[in-house]
């Protein structure tokens, strides 16, 4: 028995772990499906991509879609400690203000941007220093891009000759126009949730950490969920909270564990023989970005032919170089119609090839 039960040790899962366990008279299970962020890729920023589709990614696909004339789009999903900040761009982008002010309009009170805004600030080390928007001394290190490859720039410029404005930091004032990402990084390796917030505290012994546990169904004394069934290297356990359950299992896997425990919508729940314990439209805001692939040719050097020793060891001795690249380098973010109070279609630049799949 546990007080706290956390599924999932991705961006928020292991974060809360770590906060939890600072109380050393609270104890923390947290579950993880995947197993140790060990392979070498996941630290290496630019080799992220070798990541796709393989053991640590869930390897979703959506439904037929229409609109792609009944392809299948792939949804890459992190099975591993760290969730998807073990496996993403590492782009440190905050949702826009509009985003958590409308949060609080729909009944989330406390969320609104200003409420949220020092614990950003509070969980940053922003490499620019401190101010209105950032903090320092967090666990989160936040950082200035290292490869600093020439075509970025060109497109950032090419954008402001188009009439976009340039935005050195989208966390800032505005998110809106053009510019350089910062990204979580230290000492130009990946900086994780679980590099960051979990490593450091596994050795607290009110924190047990279960690798290869996948959440099966949630657990009820009466309407309050007191536990977790799960597989654990293929044994059927339970793993019991005596104050919360925390489902940290992300945008896809949270609501599917809600509806195998009962909690969604009637219809959903039905064909698959599943007792509705609670009738809620779970799931159904589910809304994900479909990314648009365009490639082109150039004359400069990308970041196609970057794996060589010379950088390897650049990258081992300096922590710089083409290596500690986040692959989307730059970006941008703007308004496709008049009347919108925020931007709806974000951009990226890489200096390199993107395809369907990864």
């Amino acid at each position: 028995m546990y007080d706290y039960v956390i599924v999932g040790a991705g961006s928020a899962g292991a974060v809360l772990a770590a906060r939890l366990t600072e109380d050393p008279t609270v104890t923390v299970a947290l579950l993880e499906a995947g197993g140790a962020d060990t392979d070498q890729e996941i630290h290496i920023p630019a080799a992220f991509g070798a990541l796709f589709k393989g053991r640590l990614d869930w390897d979703f696909h959506t439904e037929p879609e229409p609109g792609l004339n009944g392809r299948r789009a792939y949804l890459p999903r992190a099975k591993v400690l760290g969730g998807c900040s073990s496996m993403n761009a590492m782009v440190y982008i905050r949702g826009n203000r509009v985003d958590y002010d409308e949060w609080e309009t729909l009944g989330a009170e406390g969320w609104n941007y200003d409420d949220v805004l020092p614990y950003f600030k509070r969980s940053e080390d922003q490499e620019r220093g401190e101010d209105l928007f950032h903090g320092t001394g967090g666990p989160l290190p936040v950082r200035e891009s290292r490869s600093m490859n020439p075509v970025v720039d060109a497109f950032v410029e090419a954008a402001n000759q188009a009439g976009h404005e340039k935005n050195p930091d989208f966390n800032g004032a505005r998110q809106e126009g053009f510019g350089r990402y910062q990204t979580t990084q230290e000492n130009g390796m990946r900086a994780s949730t679980a590099v960051r917030y979990l490593h450091p505290v596994t050795d607290r012994e009110n924190l047990t950490v279960l690798t290869e546990a996948t959440a099966l169904r949630l657990l009820f004394d009466g309407d309050r969920a007191s536990g977790v069934e799960i597989d654990h290297a293929g044994t059927i356990e339970e793993v019991h909270a005596a104050r919360e359950v925390l489902v940290c299992a992300g945008a896809y896997q949270s609501p599917q564990l809600l509806m195998l425990s009962g909690i969604g919508p009637a219809e959903g729940l039905a064909p698959f023989g599943i007792e509705v314990r609670k009738e809620l439209p779970v799931g159904q805001g589910l809304q994900d970005h479909c990314m648009l692939l365009m490639n082109w040719s150039a004359d400069y050097e990308s970041l196609m032919t970057a794996l060589t020793p010379e950088n390897v060891a650049q990258l081992q001795t300096e922590g710089t170089g083409p290596l500690t690249s986040n692959i989307a380098e730059a970006g941008g973010f703007i308004r496709t119609r008049p009347g919108l109070n925020a931007p709806d279609c974000q951009f990226h630049c890489a200096p390199a090839l993107f395809w369907q799949e990864g």
